[in-house]
């Protein structure tokens, strides 16, 4: 388990948007020497990571740390510092951790930049906070 505060995002398959977001909330938390960490889960993971996701991050040289898609878990919901959603949470999950829901990302599959520009412009707002 990470010791610094993580942000969790979520993501119905765990492939594409929560992929994109945790590498890049990652590689700019870095860049801002910031002590915060990102992952990717899903509330029904994939069996493995979007081909257009990954080919989109290669491109742009990113890797994300996940290599296949996981399962959000109640120890995940522990160790959060906040959760960012793109889908609606199963009842369980909901009042463990603050939640922010981006609805108005597009799909990844259709249009990667697009995607990967509406997240960043989200990311750069919350690595304010």
């Amino acid at each position: 388990m990470p010791q610094n505060p993580v942000i969790i995002f979520v993501c119905e398959h765990g492939a594409a948007k929560s992929i994109v977001a945790a590498t890049y909330f990652n590689k700019v938390a870095r860049e801002k020497h910031l002590d915060v960490s990102a992952i990717a889960r899903g509330t029904h993971p994939d069996a493995e990571l979007s081909p257009k996701a990954l080919a989109g991050l290669h491109k742009d040289g990113l890797v994300p740390i996940e290599t296949v898609p996981q399962k959000l878990s109640a120890a995940d919901l522990e160790s959060a510092q906040r959760i960012v959603t793109f889908c609606e949470l199963p009842e369980e999950y909901r009042n463990k951790t603050p939640i922010e829901q981006w609805d108005d990302i597009p799909p990844v599959g259709e249009d990667y930049e697009k995607a990967r520009a509406a997240i960043l412009r989200k990311l750069n707002l919350l690595l304010e906070e």
